[in-house]
């Protein structure tokens, strides 16, 4: 099993990114995003369940993030829009088979983390 995530990049205030995460080895139930600002503890951004459509998203991103995942590619997406320099962060994919949460103990496997970078 692994995953593998990319997209990251330096853009500007009020900008758009879209981050990746390619998995390999199976399909899973649930599949996330994480953050680590530097100084910061890793936090939840964004989850979903493919198979019957649910997400969720931390307060900090809905309305602006969209999470999606390419059943056919078994790819996760994170499209973020009207970005902050908050936001700057390594972004972090995971997946687990149990349930949607926003905790990171519920995610056994993680890719290695992008890092997006949002100038003011």
């Amino acid at each position: 099993v692994q995953l593998q995530a990319f997209g990251g990049g330096l853009v500007q205030a009020g900008g758009s990114l879209r981050v990746s995460c390619g998995a390999s080895g199976r399909i899973f139930y649930v599949m996330g995003w994480f953050r680590q600002a530097p100084g910061t503890e890793r936090e939840f951004v964004a989850g979903i369940i493919p198979s019957r459509g649910t997400t969720d998203y931390s307060d900090s991103v809905k309305g602006r993030f969209t999470i999606s995942r390419d059943n056919a590619k078994n790819t996760l997406y994170l499209q973020m829009n009207s970005l902050k320099p908050e936001d700057t962060a390594v972004y972090y994919c995971a997946a687990g088979s149990l349930a949607l949460t926003k905790r990171q103990s519920t995610y056994p496997y993680w890719g290695q983390g992008t890092l997006v970078t949002v100038s003011s």
